[in-house]
């Protein structure tokens, strides 16, 4: 999950995940957000991820399952993304008057188009909050990793420059940890890091409702 740093005439204008307060906010975003990727580096990675822990979460859950849980996690990662930000936003409510606050989202979407950015740091805060684009699929891959720690603890496996096995559930369990921790840390990198705890809180919460109604197409 990356933040668009730029927003021209293509398809980020119309579909990258904005705050509900931009201008250029649409609908439809918390679900074509995912389709769209700021580069094949990020592109390569998510299919990468998806082909290597979806294929067995999509047999344990069967096909149809699978697509409501994939786009549920997605959309669930938004909306996620949406509280957090509107927490965050909450100090800028107390910094300018409800009048400026407008008018530096209004300007700010106008500038963002312009590729200008303001001056005053805390104005180019504000706006960037609200206007900059999220795209990636990765919210929803981190559903699908989600998935697998809890379905597959005990599934042992190796990851690049770690020498010994790591079992799913930790696997899963350092992820969580470690976007909690770049979160919270406000870590300026580019990288949505609460979308992705995001899709994994909707995971969870749908898998456990599975639970409590029966059975994972007749696995689980």
């Amino acid at each position: 999950m990356t933040l668009v740093p730029r927003i021209g005439a293509n398809i980020d204008l119309y579909c990258a995940l904005r705050y509900p307060e931009s201008p250029g906010f649409h609908f439809w975003e918390p679900l074509t957000y995912m389709f769209i990727h700021g580069d094949f580096t990020h592109l390569f990675f998510n299919m990468f991820a998806l082909l290597m822990f979806g294929g067995i979460i999509e047999w344990t859950l069967g096909s149809k399952r699978f697509l409501v849980y994939y786009l549920s996690c997605g959309i669930g990662a938004a909306f996620i993304q949406f509280g957090i930000f509107a927490l965050m936003l909450i100090k800028y409510h107390d910094i300018f008057t409800a009048a400026e606050y407008s008018q530096i989202i209004d300007e700010g979407w106008t500038a963002l188009l312009q590729n200008k950015v303001f001056i005053d740091p805390t104005a180019a805060s504000l706006s960037g909050l609200v206007n900059t684009g999220t795209v990636g699929a990765s919210g929803a891959i981190f559903g699908v990793l989600l998935a697998f720690g809890m379905l597959y603890p005990d599934r042992e496996m190796f990851l690049m420059f770690i020498p010994v096995p790591i079992k799913a559930k930790w696997m899963v369990t350092g992820y969580a940890v470690i976007e909690l921790l770049l979160g919270v840390g406000g870590v300026a990198d580019g990288v949505a890091h609460f979308c992705h705890l995001g899709g994994m809180i909707f995971g969870f919460g749908l898998l456990y409702y599975w639970k409590k109604r029966g059975t994972f197409n007749g696995w689980y």
